[in-house]
């Protein structure tokens, strides 16, 4: 039997529609605290924001996953893109932060759709022995956005202001999503050769429960991206606020520094991928960690402009590293069937315990300086490698879980 090429002619356009409508995004999101502070947020408000913020993808990520089993992921994404089309609109219209938490809360039920859809379309698209390539090459095509994006932003915010910015991306949003609308009809079931007629919303969560429940790989990537979360959760969202007050660097210099990390990531993916499939994915995953530990160290302590610059660019290999890792193994424990809502379960899963994260960030920051909430960050990284070491091996022969018995193929 022939093997599907690296990219199949689905999977560009599908990747093209994807930059379309992430590149807006990254032209924003990278600067959002900074905007918020314009829109009148002090520290702790910003941080209540981005916890807010994260419930409506906790309370539908999981439906969302499932919805992309249940009927196609292109279908799933579609639908959507016209909820995002929605929320891109009322953000221009947001005279204040509680406006603007509004219309992105409501925008947020986007990602619920296709963040799941995303990778579990990626994985039906490829064979599952050069699948790490597959995701390490998809993704390096889709951080363009990372490159392209933040820089755009940084220089059109200092320029135009963030209105303009806003702007720019509800017009790329709109025509990608007349492009995954054309895909769904033309592809109106499913989205891969590989797909099977999913379960039930509960027999789909009963299946992975079970597995989440066996103590094996499930478990533990469950953990660790809950660790993962949460390490996040607590400075992410802070990082513009602390470049501007303790590194000096405008809005541009921001949006350079968020463009040097998508950069480093797009270059470090691809050999991710084939290190990922030859030496394994705990392998990379955890030297990714120990590197994550190890920027945001360099971050913290060594003064500087150019030494932020060193940091982002180490960072942004790190998660080049992790993530085509992470997805391939996901991909492969659990059954396509399944995919969609496993996806979906992980980042409720990961929202449930990191929701306080980014408020309890902004109160260490308030409370005991900028750099403390970075300081949990990094040390909270180089836990995560200890699970990630002994407990990261996919199952043998592949996924397990249960299929249904009237399993059929889509076009």
């Amino acid at each position: 039997m022939n093997k599907k090429p690296l990219l199949t002619p689905l999977l560009r356009i599908f990747l093209v529609a994807m930059i379309l409508a992430n590149i807006g995004g990254q032209m924003f999101y990278p600067l959002q605290a900074l905007y918020l502070k314009q829109l009148g947020a002090d520290v702790e408000q910003i941080g209540l924001f981005f916890t807010l913020l994260m419930i409506v993808p906790i309370a539908s990520q999981i439906f969302g996953g499932w919805v992309s089993d249940r009927i196609g992921r292109l279908r799933a994404m579609a639908i959507g893109s016209l909820i995002g089309v929605v929320g891109n609109v009322s953000m221009l219209l947001a005279p204040d932060w509680k406006w603007l938490l509004a219309a992105e809360s409501f925008g947020a039920i986007t990602g619920a759709f296709i963040a799941p859809s995303f990778d579990a379309f990626i994985a039906e698209q490829s064979d599952e022995e050069n699948r790490g390539k597959v995701f390490a090459t998809s993704q390096a095509i889709f951080q363009i956005v990372s490159v392209a994006g933040p820089i755009l932003g940084g220089f059109a915010a200092r320029s135009y202001g963030f209105f303009f910015v806003l702007l720019v991306s509800a017009i790329l949003y709109v025509i990608a999503t007349a492009i995954r609308i054309s895909l769904a009809l033309k592809h109106p079931k499913k989205s891969g050769p590989a797909a099977v007629e999913a379960q039930s919303l509960g027999g789909s969560l009963k299946a992975i429960g079970l597995m989440a429940l066996a103590g094996g790989v499930v478990t533990w990537l469950i953990i660790s991206d809950g660790a993962r979360d949460i390490a996040m959760g607590f400075s992410g969202n802070l990082i513009p606020l602390f470049l501007q007050e303790a590194k000096g660097f405008d809005t541009a210099g921001i949006g350079s520094l968020e463009s040097l990390f998508g950069l480093a990531m797009m270059l470090m993916m691809i050999p991710a991928g084939h290190f990922s499939d030859r030496f394994g994915e705990r392998k990379a995953i955890a030297l990714g960690y120990f590197g994550a530990f190890l920027a945001f160290m360099a971050l913290i302590f060594i003064p500087g402009q150019p030494a932020a610059f060193l940091a982002y660019g180490a960072f942004g290999c790190t998660i080049g590293l992790i993530t085509p890792a992470y997805q391939s193994l996901i991909s492969k424990t659990f059954p396509d069937n399944l995919r969609g809502t496993a996806f979906g379960l992980l980042s409720t899963s990961n929202g449930i315990v990191s929701l306080p994260a980014p408020f309890l960030g902004a109160l260490m920051w308030k409370s005991f300086g900028p750099t403390s909430p970075f300081l949990i960050t990094a040390f909270m990284m180089l836990f995560i490698i200890i699970p990630v070491w002994l407990k990261f091996r996919p199952p043998e022969g592949g996924a397990a879980a249960p299929r249904p018995a009237d399993a059929s193929n889509a076009n």
